[in-house]
């Protein structure tokens, strides 16, 4: 069946469903809500769809466009909710248990016909975090039912009038109810509220002076100070007093109207580096363009014993001939900064004494490529492209040249082109079922390095490697799979992910037959190094790469801002009608 998608933003829930419709066998167009009216019937009239598809909308549907098709729009609350901030109603109420409904579009908004919904167990996690896993598992499973009910024809959708549906309606969830009062709010609800409001809208707050919004939050176990004070910062990261303890924000997004240049999520204490210092706080120091001066940057050992309860980016632990380098930045953004510390860190498990080396592993986004939030802020973007380019190819060649033991990259969810890259240099791909990759670098205008050009075709065969990076589609962990892509699907839940990888990373440690296969990779690093070396690969790669940074006239420089500024740029139509993952 022709479906289109309808979406305000092709996210993170877009693109499953996108890829999860197509491995059914349906062709799939997608159009851009954000573009407006005209661009959806415009995208109605071409493909002339048997189903319309909303899985995120943020503006309602033309009514002549759902008087005339069946639309069915993907709600991120259970049946009789209704609103605009489902799931941050519910973190804010502490629920344990939500759920997603499929509902009909009609006049009166989230009153439709319900053809599926599901519900899955509220994580103490990120608002951003549950919604591209427990959120997404539910939603994309009730998309696909609703699908089969509508194409056999004889379901009938149930009404919300029905008298076990209790309807709810809650406003929209403003800044007022997330704005912390941190001489009463304990450390818990302050972690509530900051979790409720990742990534978007974020919390709204004063720093210095100034209003920005805080994104992300994690709880710190020794560190205390008078509540709100600032105490330290950590890898980029921003340490603040509550009541009764402390907490971690990683980044942090300055008020459109504070004039900032780059009002725009990334680092907390680069962000917080360029406000004035506090009375008191002596002359600046030199090198103090990442972090304040006149905060301490206070360290945590690679190995934190499992006592501590701290925020780190970057994590090694080690359970028997099995190492685990695992890390978490936010939305999968790896700045030069986080590669370089990341390439330390991966040195460092190639000394411990073990046979398996588990890259990742964490739950949510594994990595999608560079931090374009830190370029676009730079002085020098076309720069700081090209240093962030060169630190994630030191790091994918490393992984690469490791020789003496069996590398896996574990992809807990989601990832995108140079996060692709890092995990096809692994020995072994294992992808949680429900994960997305993106192997391409196209939506930036660019040709791509990490050495793709030798990673993807070893897997998947040239013309595959084409297609994958011409087309530019998102593809399902399932069609990853069965391309070649990853080599094993681990159905977990995102909570249980962790758990399984390290049972599984153990048998592979424990196979009699891991030394020979340790021998047989060597001898094939060897040979492919003997037939066209991989400095051949990244020179080619970077010449490409370097031509698009330094060209102020290049595409990149265009979409790379629209990106992260949130702006509409290019055709509302980011897929061709007879796309399949």
């Amino acid at each position: 069946m022709d479906i289109l998608l309808v979406t305000s933003a092709f996210n993170s829930l877009s693109q499953r469903v996108y890829a999860e419709l197509s491995d059914e066998g349906h062709r799939v167009d997608v159009v851009l809500a954000s573009h407006g009216d005209d661009a959806v019937r415009a995208a109605v009239r071409e493909v002339r769809p048997g189903l319309i598809v909303a899985p995120m909308l943020t503006s309602a549907l033309p009514e002549d466009v759902w008087r005339e098709h069946t639309c069915l729009i993907v709600r991120p609350g259970p049946a009789g909710d209704r609103g605009p901030s489902p799931l941050d109603w519910a973190i804010d109420e502490g629920a344990s248990e939500w759920g997603v409904t499929v509902l009909q579009a009609e006049s009166a908004p989230d009153a439709g016909d319900i053809w599926a919904d599901g519900s899955f167990t509220l994580p103490p996690a990120g608002k951003s975090d549950v919604y591209r896993n427990e959120l997404a598992d539910a939603a994309t499973a009730a998309v696909l039912l609703a699908v089969r009910r509508f194409t056999e024809g004889s379901f009938k959708p149930r009404p919300q009038s029905d008298p076990g549906i209790r309807v709810v309606w809650r406003d929209a969830f403003r800044q007022e109810q997330r704005r912390i009062d941190w001489e009463n709010d304990d450390t818990e609800t302050v972690l509530r509220k900051l979790r409720g409001g990742d990534s978007r809208p974020g919390v709204l707050d004063e720093l210095c002076g100034r209003e920005v919004y805080l994104h992300g939050g994690h709880p710190e176990d020794r560190l205390r100070g008078e509540p709100g004070e600032l105490l330290a910062t950590r890898s980029g990261a921003l340490c603040r007093a509550t009541r009764d303890g402390a907490v971690w924000i990683p980044e942090l997004r300055p008020r459109r109207s504070s004039g900032d240049p780059a009002p725009f999520r990334r680092p907390a204490a680069s962000v917080l580096a360029r406000f004035p210092a506090p009375p008191g706080s002596g002359p600046g120091m030199p090198g103090s363009q990442d972090r304040p001066y006149w905060l301490p940057e206070i360290a945590v050992p690679l190995e934190l014993p499992p006592s501590r309860t701290t925020w780190a980016d970057i994590r090694y632990r080690q359970q028997g001939s099995v190492g685990f380098l695992s890390f978490s930045f936010p939305g999968g953004a790896m700045s030069t900064t986080h590669c370089r510390r990341l390439l330390a860190a991966y040195r460092y498990a190639l000394t411990r004494p073990t046979s398996v080396l588990v890259l990742g592993g964490a739950r949510d986004v594994f990595s999608t490529g560079g931090h374009l939030h830190v370029i676009e802020a730079s002085a020098d973007p076309a720069g700081e492209s090209w240093s962030n380019l060169l630190a994630m190819n030191d790091l994918v060649e490393a992984v690469l040249r490791t020789t003496d033991r069996v590398v896996v990259a574990a992809l807990g969810g989601n990832a995108a082109a140079g996060g692709v890259m890092l995990a096809l240099a692994a020995d072994e791909v294992w992808c949680r079922a429900g994960g997305v990759l993106n192997p391409h670098h196209r939506n930036l205008g660019l040709y791509g390095s990490q050495f793709w050009t030798y990673s993807l075709p070893r897997r998947v065969g040239a013309e595959t490697a084409e297609r994958l990076t011409s087309e530019a589609r998102p593809v399902s962990a399932a069609a990853a799979e069965r391309l070649g892509l990853v080599d094993r699907l681990v159905p977990a839940s995102p909570g249980e992910f962790a758990a399984e990888v390290a049972r599984l990373a153990a048998d592979v440690a424990a196979d009699p037959d891991l030394p020979r296969r340790i021998t047989t990779k060597t001898t094939a690093r060897h040979a492919d190094e003997l037939q066209q070396p991989l400095a051949e690969y990244r020179r080619t790669e970077l010449a490409r790469m370097r031509a698009a940074f330094f060209d102020p006239q290049a595409p990149y420089h265009a979409l790379r801002s629209a990106f992260v500024r949130g702006l509409a740029h290019g055709s509302a139509r980011p897929l061709a009608a007879t796309g399949t993952a």
